[in-house]
Order: structure tokens, then sequence, then C-alpha cells
């Protein structure tokens, strides 16, 4: 995979891997995390993926091989989401992460991730956080922690159906 930042031309591949990851979550029964519908639908992520592309954080990763030139992966980076407890350092946040499944076990996720510690290390900045879904059995959560970080703050995201979403912020000091 070959990691390039990207802009608004990417939006609509970020979102079809976004789309992808709700499918394969969905076939599984697991709608607690991002629901049924589409991403691609959604004006509010459509307006969330330009602005992380407009706003220069928005990276894409380009398969090699038998997927040469197809995005499969997507990273945004900046300031931590309006939502997440606030840092006590300075750092760079991880705002989204999602890769394609039909590449999954290339550990794709990690790659990006390590553009992100790279990224943050350039900029001096020795603190990487992100966040993610803590339902669902935890297995989100233990992946962050198998790629190296640790649980932090935990917080609830109120939904229009009165069931809170469950989240995990995770640190990593670089």
């Amino acid at each position: 995979m070959t990691i390039r930042r990207a802009g608004r031309d990417d939006v609509p591949a970020v979102l079809a891997l976004l789309d992808g990851a709700t499918e394969w979550l969905v076939a599984r029964g697991r709608t607690d995390q991002w629901g049924t519908a589409a991403h691609s639908t959604s004006p509010r992520r459509v307006e969330q993926i330009t602005g992380f592309a407009d706003d220069g954080g928005l990276w894409v990763g380009e398969g090699v091989g038998e997927a040469d030139g197809r995005v499969v992966g997507a990273l945004a980076v900046g300031d931590a989401l309006d939502y997440v407890p606030p840092a006590t350092e300075p750092e760079l946040y991880v705002r989204l992460l999602v890769t394609d499944r039909l590449s999954a076990g290339q550990n794709l996720g990690g790659v990006l991730l390590d553009h992100a510690r790279s990224l943050a290390r350039a900029d001096g900045v020795r603190l990487l956080r992100v966040d993610c879904f803590a339902g669902g059995g935890g297995g989100l959560v233990r992946y962050y922690e198998r790629q190296g970080f640790t649980r932090d703050a935990e917080f609830a995201v109120p939904r229009v159906n009165d069931v809170d979403w469950l989240g995990q912020v995770l640190i990593q000091h670089l």
C-alpha cells in the first residue's frame, strides 16, 4: 500500500470504504456501531469527510498488486472531535481509520497508524489519541490495544433513540 494525502476527489472512495465496513457489520448483526444506513447517503458524514480532506488531514492508502491504485484504506488526523474529553498535552488525534474489508488481514490499519505516528513525530507531538466504539464485546478496543494503545477515558454520545453510543479513548505515547 502506498499512502498519499487525500483531496476532495477521494471523498467518494473513503465513503465507499465506510459503506463497505457498515455492510460487513450489518451482515454480522452488529448494527449498534454505525447503524444500517450508508455513509455515502448521509449529508452529515459526507460533510465530515469533505472537511477532513479540506483541512489537509485526510490520507488514503492505495493498493498495490491486485488492488493496484484502488483506495484500500483511509486515515484522518487532526484535532480531537467535540465529543471526546480534551487531552492534557499536545496531541495528534486519529479522527478516522477505515480499511477495505476485501483486504482484511493485510495489516492496512496498522500501516496507516504507523503513518499517523510518523506525522505526530514530524510535528514534535508525543501523544497520539484515537477513539472507537466500545460496544459489541469490545473487539475494536482490543484491536487498538494490539496496535500499542492503552485505554484512557470512556464516554457516551447520546443518540436520538435514547441508546448511547459507547466510546473509548485510547492513547499512545510516542
